[in-house]
């Protein structure tokens, strides 16, 4: 009976933090509408934010599984920019969709092999790798494009409805997201290598005692993240029809604030993939409901920034109560 008793509070204890950002996402939305009843009461809105939110979302649900696992990553933005350079270079050039999409995604994972093993192999923390390699491949998307923008021809063909359509009036991005939110919780909480993730996360010398390859882990998790940038860039791009030289840019702190807001912990070991998911459609959400109550847009840096230290002070008090 103790016994039961303890995994309950347990369970209950891991879940207070995404009871919480469900409660306060919907008391947000309540505010908005309050404020502001011509535009958040209108479905016009809500659609907006699911053709938006998925691009920071999908980079969110990879930044997740890295700081799972202990590790920051910082180039995402630039990985973005430079997939979509290359998507729209190899597309302009051939005509083909399918090429465009193969390459695009492999400069992501390639990218995402070097940052791990930079970090692994080298020694190199984290954050040191990714900041030089957000530098060094925005500078050499820059290089490449000239500064100039690329603007591509994409009839609504089956892949433009693939990755910019709608279904039943739904914007696909945001069926994107779903699914990948839904498979990634399935390999990080049902898959053997996310437990790997959990266990790096935690206790890295542990982990390699138990037999698990943690450098191989750490690499898969940042070649992920590669690719998630990398498809973020291709939605993007489907839906603007064109590549630009700062694609990506302001999307890193929004990124970050919707990982770390969900509740996923800095420290690692520790990881919400529906939190994530849901504080990406509240951080996507906040510059519009706070332009529509009138305030200026200058308010939404300080609210993101106050809303990242509230969720990473109660995420660490929980913790040390647990």
């Amino acid at each position: 009976m103790k016994l039961a008793e303890s995994k309950t509070t347990l369970d209950y204890s891991r879940y207070k933090l995404q009871i919480g950002l469900v409660i306060i996402t919907f008391l947000i939305f309540i505010l908005f509408m309050i404020t502001s009843p011509d535009v958040f009461l209108s479905p016009r809105i809500y659609r907006s934010f699911l053709s938006t939110v998925p691009f920071v979302g999908v980079m969110a649900l990879g930044l997740t599984l890295v700081l799972a696992m202990g590790e920051i990553d910082l180039s995402f933005p630039a990985v973005m920019a430079l997939s979509g350079f290359v998507f729209a270079s190899i597309f302009g050039s051939t005509g083909s969709i399918i090429l465009g999409l193969i390459c695009s995604m492999a400069v992501g994972a390639v990218v995402g092999f070097m940052n791990g093993t930079l970090v692994t192999r080298i020694g190199i923390p984290s954050i040191v790798v990714t900041l030089g390699m957000q530098f060094l491949i925005r500078g050499l998307s820059n290089v490449l494009s000239q500064g100039l923008a690329k603007p591509m021809t994409l009839d609504e063909t089956i892949f433009y409805n693939l990755f910019a359509g709608t279904f039943l009036t739904i914007p696909i991005q945001s069926l994107w997201f779903l699914g990948l939110a839904v498979l990634l919780w399935f390999i990080l909480f049902r898959h053997k290598f996310g437990e790997h993730v959990l266990f790096v996360g935690d206790n890295e010398d542990a982990t390699r005692m138990m037999g698990v390859n943690v450098n191989r882990v750490k690499i898969m998790v940042f070649m992920l993240m590669g690719v998630m940038a990398s498809f973020a860039g291709i939605l993007d791009l489907f839906k603007m029809r064109t590549w630009w030289p700062t694609m990506g840019e302001g999307y890193l702190m929004m990124t970050m604030a919707a990982v770390f807001v969900g509740g996923t912990s800095m420290f690692g070991g520790e990881a919400t993939i529906f939190g994530t998911f849901v504080g990406a459609f509240l951080i996507g959400s906040l510059e519009a409901g706070i332009v529509a109550a009138g305030l200026s847009g200058f308010w939404t840096r300080l609210i993101y920034g106050l809303l990242i230290l509230v969720a990473v002070t109660l995420h660490t008090v929980l913790k040390k109560n647990r």
